[in-house]
C-alpha cells in the first residue's frame, strides 16, 4: 500500500470517533452564528444555487438558474407528461435559455455579490447575496398560476468554458478564466451590474492572453499580483495587476513558472492564497498532491505535499485559530470504510504551522459525503462546510440526495461532525428539480470583508 495512503487511513478511526460526538456539542462549541451568514453551493447537474442557513443547517432556499416553466406550453416545461428529463436532455430541451453546468462561485470582497459561472452556457451570473436572487431577472410576461413570475437573465456571455471567476481585492473587477481557451475575461463590476439591469453597455474591459486552459486566478494580499493556474499545461502565469487611480487593472505579464516537477500531467484546477498573503497553494489533482509557493517575486517552491494514491484533491482551504493552523484539501476519492460503514470521501489535513519545507499530511477526516469538492470556513475559522459531487447511496439516511456536510473546527486537527444536509429540490411549477452534483461552495457574511478582500 502507498505510504501516504497508509498515513491517511491511520487517522480514520480517530476521525470516526470524533464524528460520533453529538451534533449539539459541536454546535455549542462554535458559539453564536451571525444571522447574516449563509452558505451558497453551485449544483452543476441541476443548474441551481442552494442557500443554507448555518444556524439551522437546513436549506433556506434554492436560486433558480434554469429557464424552465417560464411559459405554460410543453416545450418550455421541466416536466412534461409526468417525465423528468435527464441532465443531458434537460439542457437540450427546445427553447431552453438557462444556465448550463453551473460551476464556479466566488463572493465579492464585501460579501454582497456572488459571481457564478455557467461552463456549458459560456456565461457568468451575478447574484445578490442579501436578497438571494439573480441580478438582471425581469418580470415574466407569461406569468400565471403554472409559470414562474420571473424570466431568467441571460447573464454575461464570455467565451468557452468559464471555469472560475475571482474578484480583484478592491472589488472593481471580476477576472474569469476561460478554460476552453487561452485567455481571461476581465469585467468591470459596475458596468456588469448596469448591463445586467438593461443598460446598453459592455462590461468586458479586455481579454487577457494567458496559458492554455486557464483554471483559476487568485490575487496576492495587496492585490498587486495575479496568479493563474492551468488544467492543460504544467505552468503558472504571474501578472502584475497595475491598478490605476480608478482602481481598474492594467495587467502586464511578469513571469511563467514551470511546475512540471509538482504537476507532470498539467492538471491544476484550483488554487488559493493564504489569508496572510505570503503563500499560494495549488491543487494538483492528477498528481495526488498539493504544493505551495511564495507570493514574493522569485515565487520559490516552499512545500510539495503528497496526499496518497488516487486522493485526487479538489479544493484547498485554510484554517488558523487558537488550536493551530492547517490546510484542508478535499479529496474526490471515495473510500468504503466511512462512518457507519457508509462510503465517504476524506478531507486531508496538512499542518501549516510546521516549518516551511517540512509541512506534510498529518491526518484526515471523513467528509460524510461522496466526492468532496468545494469547502469554505466561516470568518471565525470555527466552522467548515463541504460540498459533494455524488449522491448518497441506497440504504443511507439521505439516499439519493446530494449533501453538504458541516464540521466544528474549533480544533482544526480534530474536526467534529455537525450535520449532513440534504440539498432537496428546486420546486418548479411543473415539478421538483433535484439539486444535484455540487461543485463550488462559499460561506458568506454580507457586509463584512471576506476572503477575497
Amino acid at each position: 500500500m502507498n505510504a501516504n495512503r497508509r498515513e491517511i487511513l491511520k487517522y480514520t478511526a480517530a476521525a470516526a470517533a470524533a464524528a460520533a460526538l453529538p451534533a449539539s456539542f459541536a454546535q455549542n462549541a462554535t458559539g453564536a452564528i451571525d444571522p447574516r451568514d449563509r452558505v451558497f453551493i453551485t449544483n452543476e447537474d441541476s443548474n441551481t444555487l442552494v442557500v443554507i442557513d448555518p444556524r439551522t443547517n437546513t436549506v433556506e432556499t434554492t436560486i433558480n438558474l434554469t429557464s424552465f416553466d417560464e411559459d405554460a406550453r410543453p416545450p418550455f416545461r421541466y416536466i412534461t407528461a409526468g417525465v423528468a428529463p435527464t441532465h443531458a436532455a434537460m439542457i437540450h430541451k427546445p427553447l431552453y435559455h438557462g444556465c448550463i453546468d453551473a460551476h464556479g462561485a466566488v463572493p465579492s470582497p464585501d460579501g454582497r455579490l456572488l459571481a457564478t459561472s455557467g461552463r456549458g452556457s459560456s456565461n457568468i451570473y451575478l447574484i445578490d447575496a442579501v436578497e438571494k436572487r439573480v441580478i438582471g431577472n425581469t418580470p415574466n410576461p407569461a406569468a400565471g398560476p403554472t409559470t414562474n413570475p420571473e424570466r431568467l437573465s441571460s447573464g454575461i456571455l464570455l467565451g468557452r468554458e468559464p471555469h472560475e471567476p475571482t474578484f480583484t481585492r478592491n472589488g472593481k473587477e471580476l477576472w474569469v478564466t476561460l478554460r476552453g481557451e487561452d485567455r481571461i475575461a476581465i469585467l468591470d463590476v459596475d458596468r456588469a451590474l448596469r448591463q445586467l439591469r438593461g443598460s446598453d453597455v459592455s462590461s468586458v474591459r479586455q481579454f487577457l492572453p494567458t496559458l492554455n486552459g486557464p483554471a483559476q486566478v487568485w490575487f496576492n494580499r495587496e492585490g498587486t499580483l495575479a496568479f493563474v493556474a492551468s488544467q492543460k499545461v504544467s505552468k503558472v502565469d504571474v501578472f502584475r495587476v497595475n491598478p490605476g487611480a480608478d482602481g481598474h487593472s492594467q495587467p502586464k505579464h511578469l513571469s511563467t513558472l514551470d511546475i512540471s516537477a509538482q504537476d507532470k500531467l498539467g492538471f491544476t484546477p484550483f488554487m488559493k492564497t493564504t489569508p496572510d498573503g505570503k503563500e499560494v497553494w495549488f491543487s494538483h489533482k492528477l498528481a495526488d498532491a498539493v504544493s505551495c509557493r511564495s507570493t514574493r517575486e522569485g515565487f520559490e517552491l516552499l512545500d510539495n505535499v503528497p496526499l496518497g494514491a488516487m486522493g485526487r484533491p479538489n479544493h484547498v482551504e485554510f484554517v488558523a485559530n487558537a488550536k493551530g493552523a492547517v490546510v484542508y484539501a478535499s479529496l474526490s476519492r471515495v473510500d468504503d470504510s466511512g462512518p457507519g460503514g457508509v462510503a465517504s470521501s476524506q478531507i486531508a489535513i496538512i499542518d501549516r504551522g510546521a516549518k516551511t519545507g517540512e509541512r506534510r499530511l498529518v491526518g484526515s477526516f471523513f467528509s460524510h459525503g461522496r466526492e468532496s469538492h468545494g469547502l469554505w470556513t466561516n470568518p471565525e475559522n470555527t466552522l467548515l462546510y463541504v460540498a459533494h459531487e455524488q449522491d448518497e447511496l441506497p440504504g443511507t439516511p439521505n439516499a439519493g440526495q446530494t449533501v453538504c456536510s458541516a464540521f466544528d473546527i474549533s480544533d482544526p486537527f480534530k474536526p467534529n461532525f455537525i450535520a449532513q444536509i440534504p440539498l432537496g429540490n428546486l420546486n418548479l411549477p411543473s415539478g421538483g428539480l433535484r439539486n444535484k452534483k455540487s461543485i463550488n461552495l462559499v460561506y458568506v457574511r454580507p457586509g463584512v470583508k471576506g476572503q477575497t478582500a
